[in-house]
């Protein structure tokens, strides 16, 4: 069937404001969010927000400075704004809104009542339109500020109606989206309420770090703060004993604005590598900061993406800035009471488990050397340290250094370690050994059970790291240059990125717009992975900058190596043996995780003993 042409129509006003309505105001959410949005803009320290029926019902109160009467019909108007007036000013924002699409668009698909009052004025007017049809100009009573109802939202689209989710998971959005505003404005007040019960209340805070603790709910986080050329990044986090089972606790904000950044989100996982099991998640708020001028935060209707100038460095300010916080293991601090180390203490502490009598292998000074030496457990031979430093070491053997350290060798050999400022781990005391697997340690506070094969295992990997990172890495020459074809861009990156490459052990040229050549590679890496490794390595250069993805290569290599080197459960250690691995744990602030996230220790305070056996209440 021919269908016959159609003449070309403008479409009438209401088709346009409710084609603009779905696309600013998807759901109630981002109803809310622009509400919001618009009551900060106004400089409002207080506001208050009400909802029901999933959102189809929205009211916010703000003390902001108010709108004349005239102006009431005017911010109904499509693309009427006080935010901007020329082009140039999109580059150089000030305000979140912008558009002067929002309350035009939520107009045309609710019965919307606007209430303003500014300082000074007598009373408050009032304005009623019923999508999109606006009513005369009423005096009312009010305080200083704006009031905005919102009722009936999508009645006169029923389609659109059709597609709102249920009144829980639409209730959970719009809580969701006023946590985010209120992360980003730790000096205003919030009050909200669900279906006419308080649900959340957070005063104004002093600072971000405190807000994040308020409506988080965690303590204690910790700050970080890097910056790449113009952009800056400043976060707010837990430590990794604190973990979500899902990404939703990562809060990004660009210029103060919350955002869904894959790349970003992607570089705050980057900052927790070798400290998070698989399937745990970070818990962070990160603020990110550049010039005006090299952010685009109109892209999406909705102002949820921005597009930076140069993203690769928004990547590397994210994960610096928690990274050099969390290489400092800050969760560690010192007790006030006799100034030795203490753990802060994780979210959880799991209860006392069961041990089964016949499982309990504790050992002490009167260790029987004969019947350790009966479990057939040796460890590789001790080279000297200065072996480390040597080029031509290799990985097996720096595996074997690392897991032979001078004072953790096999039991009747004599070995003293050097003197060293007493850290968290040599303070603990060590009792014994549990199961052959668990050294048992106590601090005045608590009993600490540390995970050999872990503690160990995060030694080694961090020693190999350490080699590696120092340039001291086997590097295999090749005959001929290996070439690997991938995208023109892709081989520019990784080209300008060859005096790092060369530092990684790899060793490229260009052969052609379109190949690279690699003349050196490290040994630990199969040449057969080789084009697979840089190939992503340059993809991660184009999106992310820096070698982020070699690292990681290196990083899973090297922990496999380290879990193959270390000691295991099972294996019967003596006692100069276990105080030498605490000794070697203190040496590297991430000795509380092994590398691949699982953790190191688990505390059982003395005060829960004292409750379990009746001694307090």
């Amino acid at each position: 069937m021919q269908i016959p042409p159609m003449s070309i129509q403008i479409l009438s006003p209401e088709v346009v404001d409710q084609i603009a309505a779905g696309e600013v105001v998807e759901r109630p959410a981002h109803l809310v969010k622009e509400l919001v949005e618009n009551s900060i803009d106004a400089g409002a320290s207080r506001v208050h927000v009400e909802f029901f029926d999933g959102g189809r019902i929205v009211k916010v109160i703000d003390n902001g400075k108010g709108m004349a009467p005239e102006d009431l019909p005017k911010a109904l108007e499509r693309f009427a704004t006080s935010k901007i007036s020329k082009t140039d000013d999109l580059w150089s924002l000030r305000t979140f809104g912008f558009r002067g699409e929002a309350l035009a668009s939520i107009a045309a698909v609710s019965k919307l009542t606007l209430t303003s009052r500014r300082s000074g004025d007598e009373q408050a007017h009032q304005l009623i339109s019923e999508y999109g049809r606006k009513k005369d100009i009423d005096k009312v009573g009010g305080s200083q500020g704006t009031t905005i109802l919102i009722e009936n939202l999508f009645d006169n689209t029923p389609a659109r109606l059709k597609f709102l989710k249920s009144d829980s998971a639409e209730n959970t959005a719009i809580k969701t989206t006023l946590k985010a505003m209120a992360l980003s404005h730790f000096d205003v007040e919030f009050r909200i309420q669900e279906n006419g019960k308080l649900v959340s209340f957070w005063p104004a805070c002093k600072n971000r770090k405190d807000r994040v603790e308020q409506i988080l709910e965690i303590k204690p986080l910790f700050e970080g703060e890097a910056v790449r050329e113009n952009v800056r990044a400043y976060a707010v986090f837990a430590d990794p004993h604190n973990v979500a089972k899902t990404a939703k606790n990562i809060w990004l904000f660009a210029q103060n604005r919350w955002i869904q950044d894959r790349s970003l989100q992607a570089a705050v996982n980057e900052a927790y590598r070798n400290l998070l099991m698989h399937g745990e998640y970070p818990i962070a708020a990160v603020w990110v900061e550049t010039d005006p001028d090299c952010v685009d935060v109109n892209i999406h209707p909705t102002k949820s993406q921005v597009k930076f100038q140069d993203p690769s460095l928004a990547f590397r300010a994210v994960a610096g800035a928690l990274r050099s916080t969390l290489e400092q293991a800050p969760w560690i601090v010192r007790g006030a009471e006799n100034g030795t180390p203490a753990v802060a203490p994780a979210a959880v502490t799991p209860s006392m488990p069961a041990m089964p009598q016949q499982n309990l292998s504790f050992q002490d000074k009167s260790l029987d050397v004969t019947q350790f030496q009966k479990k057939e457990f040796n460890f590789p031979k001790s080279l000297s340290p200065s072996s480390l430093q040597q080029p031509q070491t290799t990985y097996q053997a720096l595996a074997e250094a690392a897991s032979s350290r001078e004072g953790f060798a096999p039991a009747g050999t004599a070995s003293v370690a050097p003197e060293a400022p007493m850290g968290y781990w040599s303070s603990l005391e060590v009792l014994g050994q549990a199961n052959l697997t668990y050294i048992v340690t106590q601090s005045r506070e608590k009993i600490v059970f540390v995970d050999q094969h872990a503690a160990h295992e995060r030694v080694v990997f961090e020693k190999l790291m350490t080699a590696w990172k120092g340039g001291k890495i086997d590097v295999q020459e090749f005959l001929f240059p290996l070439a690997i074809d991938m995208s023109p861009e892709k081989v520019e990156a990784l080209l300008a990125m060859g005096k790092e490459m060369e530092r990684l052990g790899v060793h490229i040229e260009a052969l052609g717009p379109g190949t690279v050549g690699v003349k050196a590679a490290p040994l630990m890496i199969k040449e057969s992975s080789l084009s697979a490794v840089l190939d992503k390595m340059a993809t991660e250069i184009v999106d992310q900058g820096g070698s982020y993805s070699l690292e990681r290569t290196v990083g899973d290599i090297c922990a496999t190596m380290a879990c193959h080197s270390v000691v295991r459960a099972g294996q019967s250690l003596s006692l100069d043996q276990m105080k030498n691995l605490l000794r070697d744990m203190d040496l590297f602030p991430l000795s509380s995780f092994c590398p691949h996230g699982r953790p190191v220790s688990v505390e059982y305070p003395f005060y829960k003993l004292e409750k379990d056996f009746g001694r307090i209440v």
